[in-house]
């Protein structure tokens, strides 16, 4: 997957227990990928019921102090579990959804836990990544384990293969099989299939749907050879089933949406459905790469100036050098 030369891993950080077990699996993709890792905290006024004066946040210095512990906290977890990892810390004024989106504009990954302190970062702040953010999203889920296979949802939409790509890379850095798994059900159309003269009730079934998945494999070896890839046909519910695999996978990779038109909504809802229920970290790619795609750069750099975003109070930690 095309990415930015030197790009951090990023992941979020709010003084949570979570949080904070987020920083352990970011730092160890950061060695693998042999990248460096940022740490971020987004510092937000809690709500209140009127509004209050710009830059109020900087006259709460309790808040700050908080929330630099807060960054000190996890820059001696990575520095404790990959010291090889460059670390740099970043205090940010912000919404924590409108930080951590920009922040993926420059990230090669960007993770975060599975909730925070609030108990809603789930809800707020990774369902709003998965649709958003422009490079891939690492949810952690459930407990991290150094065991099992990565397992990947495949339909054979573009927008899958992307996910493929991710899969492979994480299989082969991890030194662990990749399960290419492709759920369907009687109804399926995929891209791979549409210009097809023979009719739906004809064409569909187990045949075509073991075809499908090996198009979508095709010069996978070639690319990955290292990698033992396992396929899986089965007919049923791609969320169920790969929440299922969850539960001894040491990875879930997804795309953020499926098969084009309405049916782009079917693994929309694959996504929503493991970041709440897998028992496993599992990975969001978007099938786009805004990194190269302008038009969206240029939305994204125009909703961050509406925003008024603060300025990043950033700091290094070379002891880590981490």
């Amino acid at each position: 997957m095309a990415s930015v030369a030197g790009a951090a891993v990023v992941v979020g950080v709010d003084g949570s227990a979570r949080s904070m077990v987020a920083v352990e699996v970011a730092v160890a993709e950061a060695a693998l990928r042999h990248r460096p890792l940022r740490i971020v905290h987004a510092l937000s006024w809690p709500k209140l019921p009127v509004p209050l004066p710009p830059g109020l946040t900087e006259t709460a210095p309790g808040l700050r102090q908080q929330a630099r512990g807060y960054l000190s906290e996890a820059a001696g977890i990575a520095g404790r579990v990959a010291p090889e990892v460059a670390v740099r810390t970043s205090l940010v004024t912000g919404r924590p959804a409108t930080v951590l989106r920009e922040e993926s504009r420059r990230a090669d990954l960007m993770v975060i836990g599975e909730r925070g302190m609030s108990g809603l970062l789930l809800g707020s702040v990774a369902m709003e990544l998965t649709s958003q953010a422009p490079c891939p999203l690492l949810v952690v889920r459930g407990e991290p384990r150094p065991t099992g296979a990565v397992v990947v949802g495949v339909d054979g939409s573009a927008q899958s293969m992307r996910a493929l790509d991710f899969a492979l890379e994480e299989a082969s850095l991890r030194g662990t099989p990749l399960v290419a798994l492709h759920a369907w059900a009687g109804t399926d159309s995929t891209e791979l299939d549409r210009d097809v003269a023979a009719k739906r009730e004809q064409w569909s079934g187990a045949a075509q749907e073991q075809r499908v998945l090996a198009e979508t494999l095709a010069g996978a070896g070639d690319r990955y050879p290292d990698v033992l890839l396992r396929r899986q046909v089965v007919r049923g519910n791609a969320g169920s089933l790969l929440t299922d695999w969850s539960h001894t996978a040491q990875l879930v990779v997804v795309g953020d949406r499926g098969r084009g038109g309405l049916a782009r909504l079917v693994l929309g809802s694959v996504s929503r459905h493991l970041i709440f229920h897998a028992d496993c970290p599992t990975a969001v790619v978007r099938g786009t790469d805004p990194i190269t795609d302008a038009g969206e750069t240029a939305r994204t750099e125009g909703h961050r100036r509406g925003a008024g975003s603060a300025p990043a109070d950033s700091a290094s930690t070379p002891a880590f050098r981490l």
